[in-house]
């Protein structure tokens, strides 16, 4: 049986692994397809595309940042073409506007007492002081690590609740696209997307993406969604499994692993062959990478 992820993270992103060391836990996970799909950001797929051993296959991917009236929503995307210009552009201005809003909530954080600095924080993203052209993304991930390192939290979680996490004392808002506009950026530049973890929108009232919305997704040209998530219990997995037959979409599953700070967890989510078959067909922007 052909086992496909299709979300992970590396350092690049808001992961703990590198690039290279994510493809050899996809072998020991006993994948046969990985997606790398680091937030707003194609900068490890050079790096993975030179390590893919023999016998998997690598889809260059995206976890593109979305929002919808006020609350997160996530698009994964994949083998599109990142020069092409108009999803190009709106990445560069969505990495900027990360590293401003990062820089604002480590000012909220210092002046609420907690030690956290704004070299640190660029230090654990791997990321450079010029984030608009840098290759990696600074994500909320990083700051909460450092919130920990410097005693104010117990963990990544609990820097969430407590500081950083949407309403809290140093949370600040930042630049997404609109998840509409954002599907037919993907389709513009030749790729694919299935909607992430759509039981998980940060800030929605009732925590999920709004199934009206969905419906718009798919008639910009969404391919996916993602039922089979590690944070979906068995009920929301059911619910949205349903919503992708009724909007005659396919059902991806996937670990969403982000190395240690999730456990190493590639794998505990697959996608069926024949739904991932489907998702990639129409793709047109960059090819699969076999090893």
């Amino acid at each position: 049986m052909t086992r496909i992820d299709l979300h992970s993270h590396s350092s690049v992103s808001d992961g703990t692994d590198t690039p290279a060391e994510v493809l050899r836990e996809a072998v020991a996970a006993g994948l046969d397809v990985l997606a790398l799909t680091d937030h707003d950001t194609v900068g490890g797929i050079a790096e993975a595309a030179e390590h893919v051993p023999p016998g998997l296959t690598l889809v260059p991917g995206m976890e593109l940042s979305c929002a919808h009236a006020g609350s997160s929503v996530h698009l994964v995307s994949y083998l599109f073409d990142p020069d092409a210009p108009g999803l190009a552009a709106e990445l560069r201005r969505v990495r900027s506007d990360r590293a401003s809003r990062a820089e604002e909530m480590v000012a909220k954080l210092r002046g609420l007492g907690v030690d956290v600095s704004w070299e640190r924080v660029l230090t654990i993203a791997g990321a450079g002081r010029d984030e608009y052209a840098d290759a990696n993304t600074i994500g909320r991930p990083h700051l909460a690590r450092a919130i920990v390192e410097a005693g104010a939290a117990r963990d990544v979680q609990d820097a969430f609740d407590q500081w950083i996490g949407s309403g809290g004392p140093a949370y600040a808002a930042r630049y997404a696209l609109d998840p509409v506009r954002a599907v037919e950026l993907v389709r513009e530049a030749g790729g694919v997307c299935s909607l992430a973890h759509p039981a998980r929108a940060e800030g929605a009232l009732n925590g999920a993406v709004p199934i009206d919305l969905v419906e718009r997704m798919v008639a910009a040209g969404l391919g996916g969604i993602e039922a089979d998530h590690p944070s979906h219990n068995r009920a929301q997995t059911k619910e949205w499994r349903g919503v992708a037959a009724d909007l005659g979409v396919v059902v991806t599953g996937s670990s969403d692993d982000h190395g240690s700070l999730t456990g190493h967890r590639l794998g505990c989510r697959t996608t069926a062959p024949e739904a991932f078959e489907e998702l990639v067909a129409p793709a047109t922007g960059v090819s699969l990478i076999r090893g």
